[in-house]
């Protein structure tokens, strides 16, 4: 199910740079994931936990859409699969600079909105290294 955001985004023709880059992460929960995950590894849990209002359902949904896309790693520490870690790829650290940036416009042109670090920090408690 695609996020509202890309949805009505164009599909065939000549591909834009912009449009394609939107699709892979521009939805409602994709880059609250990837900014947890820029602080360092997190277990589902972890995740499910920290990212306020996400449903189990749309977190395994959309890690598995990061993971497809190569932005995310998923870590395995059993064959039942009970126990797994994500952490962000190169190509995942790679997004960090946009996501700063629409951050930035963010807190320059809207009220009432929090930095990716003001963020981290008051979920100081859920994260392993903290």
């Amino acid at each position: 199910m695609q996020q509202e955001v890309t949805k009505r985004l164009p599909v065939t023709g000549p591909r834009c740079s912009v449009i394609a880059t939107l699709k892979v992460f521009a939805t409602k929960w994709k880059p609250c994931i990837l900014c947890y995950l820029s602080a360092g590894p997190l277990r589902y849990n972890q995740l499910h936990r920290i990212i306020p209002n996400i449903s189990r359902r749309m977190l395994s949904e959309h890690l598995r859409q990061l993971e497809k896309d190569d932005l995310i790693a998923r870590r395995s520490f059993d064959r039942k699969d009970q126990r797994v870690e994500y952490s962000l790829t190169e190509k995942g650290r790679s997004l960090m600079p946009l996501l700063e940036e629409i951050q930035n416009w963010g807190l320059q042109h809207l009220d009432g909105v929090a930095s990716i670090r003001q963020m981290l920090a008051e979920s100081d408690s859920w994260h392993p290294m903290a």
